[in-house]
């Protein structure tokens, strides 16, 4: 029996490529990054799987992908599913949730610390050879925020906004307050944790966490009336996507001390223009979309896709298939 022909759209770990070789016949980017749009396509003629790390999954990417049965993404958000086209091809998508959870949360509050502590600030601060005894620098100068014992809102209780709940709870005795689609009794019980409405999360919060996925529902949930609710002492950190945001909104909320400073590893567009406030903000902590960059949890978010490529190819149920695709495996 023939195997399955793939294109790996990005380069990946050596063991992994050699698990995916296999149980398939291989096509892989051999550049630096990612193809171009028009290089991909180009490549998607006869091949039965994607794996991929992002780019839309589109009625134009399927139109040159006649063969096509499966998209394995090495990431957890599938926003850029065009979950539509891909049921009307009968084109299973799979993501890698999980295996990221606990990187990204350290994540998460190393850029609560940074921000409420000004660490890169007060880092460049020293670089520059700025600290000088005896220049008139007050010690309050270089007063931040603490983080433990405060209150910790979480916009998004899912298994990411729980690991970030037992590191706030466990680790720095912090109160939370959570709002979600559903309630979560395991969770409030685990963590002393209190549903509330949005609107009340952010008005007695000291830091707002934003990890909701990016759903028509979710895409500008947080907005100016929003910002004007907050504590003019709290901190936004945002590592969800950048879309969740109002940016614009965001900007003025910190040009007008509506809130003390934020945290960001996404951005809307990424990467930003040079011309951006928020780069040029020293109460802003700036990331490059980084939640899941380590070595560990990429290698193990690319072995995660490529099992979910293989199960998909080769009849078996991939256990990752997003959602909203899961009806294609139950009419198989």
């Amino acid at each position: 029996m023939s195997k399955p022909k793939i294109y790996i759209s990005k380069a990946i770990p050596e063991q992994v490529f050699a698990y995916l070789e296999e149980h398939c016949e291989c096509r892989m980017w051999d550049g630096q990054g990612v193809p171009s749009r028009q290089g991909l396509l180009a490549e998607l003629h006869d091949v039965e799987g994607l794996l991929t790390t992002g780019g839309p999954i589109n009625r134009e990417l399927l139109d040159h992908a006649p063969k096509l049965r499966a998209v394995s993404s090495i990431s957890v958000g599938y926003n850029h599913f065009d979950l539509e086209a891909m049921k009307a091809r009968r084109v299973i998508g799979t993501h890698t949730p999980h295996v990221l959870d606990e990187t990204v949360a350290d994540l998460v509050l190393s850029l609560m610390l940074s921000a409420a502590r000004r660490i890169p600030e007060l880092d460049a601060f020293v670089k520059q050879g700025r600290w000088q005894r005896g220049k008139g620098l007050t010690d309050e100068y270089f007063f931040g925020m603490d983080v433990h014992h405060q209150t910790l809102g979480i916009i998004g209780m899912g298994r990411i906004g729980e690991a970030i709940a037992k590191r706030a709870v466990d680790g720095f005795g912090m109160s939370l307050l959570y709002h979600n689609r559903s309630r979560k009794p395991e969770t409030e019980e685990r963590f002393a944790a209190r549903y509330c409405s949005l609107d009340e999360l952010l008005r007695e919060s000291d830091f707002v966490v934003m990890m909701t996925p990016l759903t028509p529902e979710t895409e500008r949930m947080i907005r100016q009336e929003h910002f004007e609710r907050m504590k003019p002492t709290a901190f936004f950190i945002n590592a969800s996507r950048g879309k969740t945001v109002d940016e614009p909104a965001l900007i003025h909320a910190l040009q007008a001390g509506l809130i003390r400073g934020a945290g960001l590893d996404v951005f809307d567009p990424e990467p930003p223009g040079p011309d951006n406030p928020l780069l040029h903000m020293p109460n802003v902590v700036t990331l490059p979309h980084i939640g899941s960059a380590t070595a560990k949890t990429r290698l193990d978010m690319a072995m995660l896709a490529a099992r979910n490529l293989v199960a998909a190819l080769t009849g078996g149920h991939p256990p990752n298939v997003v959602p909203e695709l899961r009806e294609l495996l139950e009419n198989k």
